[in-house]
């Protein structure tokens, strides 16, 4: 534990030192930097090599009041701290690049300082024992990555996003702060050690609800992700690697975290969070495939995997009330391994698409193209982690799909309930998998291949050192991962231990079931590789000794293809857009031709979110509308507000009495 709360203070440390050195924006840079990449190795060592000694508690007394600050690791802890460490350090070193362009513009030391902040402060939330560390250590995040997204808050886009921010997660801490205190109630404490089993009944659902809607704001369930796709496009790239690779994982965790203090669950709370990721799962990839923006897209297909996850997630929690052991353990390995998936495939995106908004200076995909040629190591980066997104194998998307899918399909015909259930998880998942490759098709087609359709494109070229080795480590981890797929699920016991409740010798079977598909897979993988890089090598000695030219082939009558030759993004998407009209309400400008040969003619489609639009846009303006009212109250006299605090204060004494 001592490591682990080094590898804190150093984070802290090297974030102050980062700011105290903001006139030198060089040097601050490589600071923050430097000292969050070290920080977050430290804490991997003690992960890998110490797991041991950080499931002990550590506690000390301290002034806070309602408990003492209680720190510790058990395997769900361990299993979202190790993608924290990973893509959070990764990051770090891609920011350095990133930051580059802002040096006479931004405080570099101030940004640095808060996204260290941001990770330490991760790393405090899914491992404080006691609520008040809890609650303290969440909004030192949502306060820290508030001010990484007003990184560019001239911008008026920018500053929209951050209020929108930090408005979602306050209204998500106030049903936290709920949750918490009823917990204290019938417990008698605010340690987490203390709530196991001390709550059931409709208490225990109205804990349930009210975690689900504090800890989902956060992670994007629909239609609490209003922020999201906000946000996440407003932040510096390698920071929405974060925000969308870790720090959005951190209410699944609590989640599942108040789980384990609830008893055996109610088999509506599994309804609940499976119509909820089948509506985060299918919804988020449409309005996914509907953007220009290629971080924007990026951002909704965040809410997508976290369909995906609450899929897995509503399976488990259904399998506990069910007393079905398989549905339990698999549907939470499967929900619980897209978390650690997901961060890899989706940092790898978010900093790839960070290469290329930093090398043409725009996120529109519609004018992007022929990036291949420019930066061949990043488009094969992207390649791979779109086809990690889509659930393709043997990448490791695949793997924690293929354990929703599987759970699914084996309790087909375990009853009426579980049939229905079974069938929309599949179809849901079919669809989902189906429109992610569609979109991602769409994304690498576009900006990678073809000819360049703007002057954005024409100097690109490959990031520095730093940045290849942050996306080649998450690439790697994608293959890995997929390819020893049967080691990880293996590994998985202790987890599904500590969330579901249930012994080892029921947890194992029940694993083991899936293992010897994923066996097979794993060695087609092994196969697969071995015949690319034996053709490769064949391919290599074969010329080895002979010229090689390159040539135009067969050019059907033109030989300089350009831009207008090319689909554009939207008319690609066109098709699968214009079928679900209905959902996502795309408005398209009709263009009236009256002359026989026009000029330039332009044609853009907007896809506004639906639920920003229908629910939370009235809901502001009825607010805004009902406080507009008491505006009589601010007069500007300033003992009428001493007045008002005397007033509020003696109230409470009254309702304390």
């Amino acid at each position: 534990m001592n490591i682990l709360l080094g590898s804190i203070l150093m984070l802290l440390f090297s974030g102050i030192l980062a700011l105290a050195l903001g006139r030198f924006a060089r040097l601050a840079n490589y600071t923050g930097s430097i000292g969050a990449a070290a920080g977050c190795a430290l804490g991997l060592v003690a992960l890998i090599f110490k797991f041991h000694e950080l499931n002990l508690p550590f506690s000390f007394a301290w002034p806070v009041p309602y408990g003492t600050f209680i720190v510790s690791a058990d395997a769900l802890s361990a299993l979202f701290l190790f993608p924290i460490f990973i893509l959070s350090g990764a990051a770090a070193l891609s920011g350095v690049e990133f930051l580059k362009h802002y040096y006479h513009e931004k405080n570099i030391g101030a940004a640095w300082f808060f996204f260290n902040l941001l990770i330490a402060s991760m790393i405090l939330v899914v491992t404080a024992g006691n609520a008040v560390l809890f609650i303290l250590s969440w909004e030192l995040m949502s306060i820290s990555s508030f001010f990484l997204v007003l990184f560019e808050g001239e911008k008026k886009t920018s500053a929209r996003a951050g209020l929108v921010y930090l408005i979602a997660t306050h209204i998500g801490t106030f049903f936290l702060l709920i949750m918490f205190i009823m917990l204290d109630k019938y417990s008698g404490s605010f340690d987490f050690a203390v709530w196991k089993n001390t709550v059931s009944g409709s208490t225990a659902s109205l804990i349930f609800i009210c975690a689900f809607i504090g800890f989902g704001t956060k992670a994007g369930f629909m239609p609490l992700h209003i922020w999201l796709p906000e946000a996440h496009p407003a932040a510096p790239s390698h920071v929405s690697a974060v925000m969308s690779g870790v720090m959005i994982k951190t209410g699944i965790y609590g989640l599942v975290r108040v789980l384990t203090f609830l008893g055996v669950p109610c088999a509506w709370w599994g309804y609940l969070l499976i119509v909820s990721g089948i509506m985060s799962g299918v919804l988020g990839v449409l309005f996914a495939l509907a953007q220009h923006d290629l971080k924007r897209l990026l951002a909704y297909h965040s809410i997508e995997n976290i369909g995906i996850i609450s899929l897995g997630l509503g399976l488990g929690v259904l399998g506990i009330s069910l007393h079905n052991p398989l549905m339990a353990v698999l549907g939470f390995s499967g929900g619980l391994l897209h978390v650690v998936n997901h961060a890899f495939f989706k940092g790898l995106l978010f900093l790839g698409a960070g290469v290329v908004l930093h090398e043409t200076g725009t996120r529109e995909i519609d004018v992007l193209g022929g990036l291949l040629k420019k930066m061949p190591f990043t488009a094969v980066c992207f390649l791979i982690g779109s086809a990690a997104i889509c659930g393709l194998p043997p990448l490791n998307g695949f793997v924690s799909e293929f354990l929703i899918y599987f759970t699914a399909f084996k309790n087909l015909f375990a009853g009426p309930i579980t049939v229905l259930i079974s069938c929309a998880v599949i179809l849901s998942l079919a669809l989902i998998g189906g429109l992610a490759a569609a979109c991602f098709a769409k994304v690498f087609g576009i900006v990678f291949l073809g000819e360049p359709r703007s002057e954005h494109c024409r100097k690109a070229h490959e990031p520095g050192i730093l940045t290849r080795f942050s996306l080649g480590v998450l690439t790697f981890g994608c293959f890995v991962i997929g390819i020893s797929a049967p080691l990880v699920i293996n590994s998985f016991g202790a987890v599904v231990l500590n969330v579901t409740g249930l012994s080892l010798p029921v947890i194992d079977p029940e694993i083991s079931a899936v293992l010897r598909p994923l066996r097979l897979i794993s060695v087609l993988a092994f196969c697969l590789y071995g015949a690319v890089l034996l053709i490769a090598l064949l391919r290599r000695l074969l010329l080895r000794r002979r010229r090689v030219e390159q040539s135009l082939t067969w050019d059907c009558g033109y030989a300089e293809p350009s831009a207008r030759m090319q689909y554009t993004a939207s008319s690609f998407a066109q098709p699968v857009v214009d079928f679900f009209s209905g959902i996502l309400r795309t408005q398209k400008p009709r263009l009236k031709i009256e002359e026989y040969f026009p000029g330039k003619i332009s044609f853009k489609t907007e896809t506004a979110d639906v639920f920003g639009e229908k629910l939370f846009r009235p809901l502001h303006d009825l607010i805004h509308r009902l406080a507009g009212k008491f505006t009589w109250i601010q007069h500007g006299q300033l003992q009428f507000y001493i007045l008002y605090i005397l007033l509020a204060l003696v109230a409470l004494f009254v309702w304390k009495l």
